[in-house]
């Protein structure tokens, strides 16, 4: 459904934006990056599958850098997911360090952020359900959330 008004996204309380994702540097060594770019499906399925896990919402963009936005409830249940022993995280990012490591083939990076009330605004117009719209509720950006000021120190 495309939300043909101006839209804004609220989540209730703290919540964390975890970016991540790699880099294809040498794309003629497919056998070091598939491995890599096949590991993410997995860590969401598990991670949908059980949402007192935490995450809220992804968005995904792929190229020469797969770029992976994700929405958490809070960064401790994003750092707990990551520790967990049962979890696909761990034997993906073992995989990783044994087969590629520091050898330039595939880059690898990620980017926590904690945001709560008064630290993010968003608009969308003529889109669906997107990023932060997707994680938490779409509102009307109209009277008090018409402007990124307004919608920023609300």
């Amino acid at each position: 459904m495309i939300y043909k008004s101006r839209m804004t996204a609220q989540i209730s309380g703290e919540f964390a934006v975890f970016m991540i994702g790699m880099r294809i540097n040498k794309p003629w060594m497919v056998h070091k990056w598939i491995p890599v770019l096949r590991a993410m499906p997995k860590m969401l399925n598990e991670l949908y599958s059980d949402s007192e896990m935490g995450l809220l919402s992804h968005e995904m963009w792929f190229s020469r850098t797969l770029v992976l936005v994700q929405y958490w409830r809070s960064i401790d249940q994003l750092l707990d997911y990551a520790k967990r022993r049962d979890s696909a995280h761990l034997p993906a990012w073992q995989a990783f360090n044994r087969s590629v490591g520091c050898d330039g083939t595939v880059g690898i990076w990620h980017e926590t952020y904690k945001a709560g009330p008064g630290s993010y605004e968003s608009v969308y117009i003529n889109m669906p359900a997107f990023g932060l719209g997707k994680a938490g509720d779409l509102l009307e950006a109209k009277g008090n959330l018409k402007s990124a000021s307004d919608r920023i120190h609300r």
